[in-house]
C-alpha cells in the first residue's frame, strides 16, 4: 500500500487529503476560511491564523492514520509555478508537511496550487490521463482567470499562461455581485440559484484581445443594472452569463491557436452549472467533479504519488 498526504491552505480553504495510489481511493477533509459577514475577502495576515489553529482538526477529520504508512508529504507552496509566485497563507500547509516529513524522515514535495487543481481535476474527471498528455486547461476561480497550455514533464504539470482576465478574475466579480445582492461570501452557490429562476438570456462581451479579456466592464453594467431596479434573479443571471460567454469567446481564440487537444476546466467557478453546460456543448471540454472544483488537496496528493514514482519510490 503506497500513501501519500497532501496540504493546500489556499486564501479561502483548509484542506488534507489522503491518496491511495494501490486502491486509488482519496480521503478528503476541508473547511472554508470564515468571512466576517459583508465582506468579500481576508487579509492574508488572518488566512494564515486560522489556517495555522485549524489544521489540526482538520487533519484529524481524515481519520485515524496512525497506523498508517505514508510514503511522502506534500504541500501547495505557491499560486502559481512561475518565479515571484507568493502567497502567505501557503505557508501554513508547508510548514505543517515539512514538519511531518522530517519527524517521520519521508520525502516532502512542493507543488504550486494551480498544479493541484489540474491534477484533481483531471483524476476527479475520471480521465487522470489527461495531466500526462498535452492539454488546454482553465481555471477559473476567485483569485484566477487563466487559459494554460499544459504540458508535463517528468510526471510534473507544466502549465504556461497563454491568456486570461487583465483586471478580475471571474470569482471576484461574481463575489462583488453577491455582495451587492446582500449573499454571503462566497456567492458562487446562492448566485447560481438565483440566476436558474430567471428567464433573461442578457448578457455583454467587454473588449478582448484574442485569448486575453478584462472583466471589469461587466462590474459597471452590474452597477447599472442595479440602480435600474433590475431583479436580483436577472442580475444573477446577467452575471453568469456575461462570465459564459466571455470565457467561450476566449476558448475559441485558444482553440485556433491549439487545435485538437483535450480541454480540462477546473477551479470554483467551473462548478457553475450553467457554464459548465455551455462550455461542455460548444467545447467537448472535460470538468471536475464539482467537488474537487474548489480548492482542495486531492490533486497535491495525487502528484506526490507521481512524483515519488519518478524518483523511483515505489513502482
Amino acid at each position: 500500500m503506497s500513501l501519500f498526504l497532501g496540504f493546500d491552505t489556499s486564501n479561502y480553504t483548509t484542506s488534507v487529503a489522503l491518496y491511495n495510489s494501490t486502491t486509488g481511493k482519496m480521503a478528503s477533509s476541508r473547511k472554508l476560511l470564515t468571512v466576517a459577514e459583508g465582506t468579500i475577502g481576508l487579509r492574508q495576515s488572518d488566512a494564515l491564523f486560522m489556517h495555522i489553529t485549524r489544521l489540526p482538526d482538520i487533519i484529524s477529520a481524515l481519520g485515524d492514520i496512525r497506523d498508517s504508512r505514508l510514503d511522502a508529504v506534500a504541500a501547495s507552496t505557491r499560486p502559481r509555478e512561475v518565479d515571484g509566485s507568493y502567497m502567505p497563507c501557503f505557508l501554513a500547509g508547508k510548514s505543517q508537511a515539512e514538519s511531518i516529513a522530517s519527524i517521520l524522515g519521508l520525502p516532502f514535495y512542493s507543488f504550486s496550487h494551480q498544479q493541484g487543481h489540474i491534477a484533481a481535476g483531471a483524476w476527479s474527471a475520471g480521465s487522470p490521463e489527461l495531466s500526462n498528455n498535452e492539454l488546454l486547461a482553465l481555471h477559473v476561480s476567485g483569485g484566477t482567470t487563466e487559459f494554460l497550455h499544459v504540458i508535463p514533464s517528468q510526471n510534473i504539470i507544466t502549465a504556461e499562461r497563454i491568456g486570461g482576465t487583465t483586471d478580475l478574475a471571474a470569482g471576484q466579480l461574481i463575489d462583488r455581485c453577491g455582495n451587492l445582492l446582500g449573499l454571503s461570501f462566497p456567492s458562487g452557490p446562492a448566485l447560481e440559484t438565483l440566476a436558474l429562476s430567471s428567464i433573461s438570456k442578457e448578457y455583454y462581451l467587454p473588449r478582448a484581445d484574442g485569448i486575453n479579456f478584462s472583466i471589469s466592464g461587466i462590474e459597471n453594467k452590474i452597477k447599472d443594472k442595479l440602480a435600474s431596479g433590475t431583479s436580483a434573479e436577472d442580475i444573477a443571471a446577467f452575471t453568469i452569463r456575461s462570465v459564459c460567454e466571455l470565457l467561450c469567446r476566449a476558448l475559441k481564440a485558444a482553440v485556433q491557436i491549439y487545435p485538437g487537444i483535450p480541454i480540462l476546466c477546473v477551479g470554483g467557478v467551473m462548478s457553475n452549472s450553467i457554464i459548465r453546460r455551455e462550455i461542455e456543448t460548444r467545447f467537448g471540454a472535460v470538468f471536475a467533479k464539482p467537488e474537487f472544483s474548489s480548492d482542495n488537496a486531492a490533486g497535491i496528493a495525487l502528484l506526490a504519488a507521481l512524483a515519488h514514482k519518478g524518483s523511483g519510490g515505489y513502482q
